[in-house]
């Protein structure tokens, strides 16, 4: 395993460096934005550790749901909006610039941590030495994080708010790879600011940081696939199954304010400890019911391009926010 990582970080580093002398560096050196050019290189290594991600979930994916789809679609216009964002979000396009924007304050944080002796759980301390064993570091990790991904994502569905903010990931009725990151922009900052800030306080390194984030990306894109891919029953309770996630985002799950299942992002544990788990089979309708034509639903629009998306969020939030006129 070690080996294979560092075969794999030996082609990327590979990539970086003809990548950024051969294409980065000259255009900085024209536009005069060579004093970025150490925080471009290294940025440059999150965004192609990510194109590789997309490229890898799309070889492996895409064949499995042409091959055994789950549902048949008739028009694939939906998805197209979803490609845009898989390549937005997973580029790191918005944790850069989120970086770039915000690192001056970070750098003060840090300092001021240090200077007041601020406390932080860092897992080494708990378990000194565990570092030295990578496949260890690299588990636990990821079962931090995942524990604080499932309480983030229970949040998203009870603040009403944010609910409307993540209501644009739900709107989607035709799940396939690219779903994943069909986001609100503004919760897709409020995430890299979360998950960012509980990786240093666990003491997560920069490159440990990069591949969790690259792991836990390909598993929630075969999550949302519009493939036929049973876990079985041992397996869908050690990783989170197309299955298990698809009722999450079906129809009848109660939304916003009323709470939900199936939260877990990775792992269905934490469901199953704190009583969200919903272990139903089949393939049932996706989407959110008010966004149905009437009979059915309201036919209420939560916009079909990205632009449109992002936009009604805003309206539905800003309609949350205003006062209620006395009866």
């Amino acid at each position: 395993m070690h080996s294979l990582i560092s075969l794999l970080d030996d082609a990327v580093g590979a990539v970086q460096t003809w990548t950024f002398v051969d294409v980065v560096q000259p255009l900085m050196y024209k536009f005069g934005f060579m004093g970025y050019d150490e925080d471009a290189y290294d940025a440059l290594y999150w965004i192609i550790v990510n194109v590789f991600q997309i490229l890898a979930s799309y070889a492996l994916l895409r064949p499995l749901e042409a091959w055994r789809p789950l549902e048949a679609w008739h028009d694939r216009v939906p998805t197209r909006s979803d490609i845009l964002y898989t390549w937005i979000a997973k580029l790191g396009l918005l944790n850069i610039a989120f970086f770039f924007m915000l690192q001056p304050l970070f750098n003060h944080l840090q300092s001021m941590v240090s200077v007041y002796g601020v406390p932080s759980i860092n897992l080494d301390q708990l378990w000194p030495g565990f570092t030295d064993r990578p496949l260890v570091a690299f588990l636990l990790y990821l079962i931090a994080l995942d524990f604080a991904g499932y309480w983030y994502h229970r949040l998203q569905h009870g603040i009403g708010v944010w609910w409307e903010l993540h209501a644009v990931h739900h709107s989607q009725q035709q799940l396939s790879l690219w779903s994943d990151d069909r986001n609100h922009f503004l919760d897709d900052i409020l995430q890299a600011a979360f998950f960012a800030s509980i990786a240093l306080f666990i003491g997560v390194e920069p490159g440990q940081y990069i591949v969790l984030v690259a792991v836990g990306n390909f598993l929630q894109s075969v999550q949302h696939a519009n493939t036929r891919l049973p876990f079985g029953r041992v397996i869908e309770r050690v990783l989170v199954s197309p299955s298990f996630h698809r009722r999450h985002h079906a129809l009848d799950i109660p939304l916003g304010k009323k709470g939900g299942w199936n939260f877990g992002v990775l792992f269905p544990w934490w469901d199953m400890l704190f009583g969200s788990a919903d272990w139903t089979h089949g393939t049932e309708p996706t989407g959110i019911r008010e966004a149905l034509p009437a009979p059915q639903g309201q036919g209420r629009s939560y916009g079909k391009s990205l632009l449109g998306q992002q936009w009604l969020a805003l309206v539905r939030i800003a309609g949350h926010l205003r006062p209620r006129r006395a009866a």
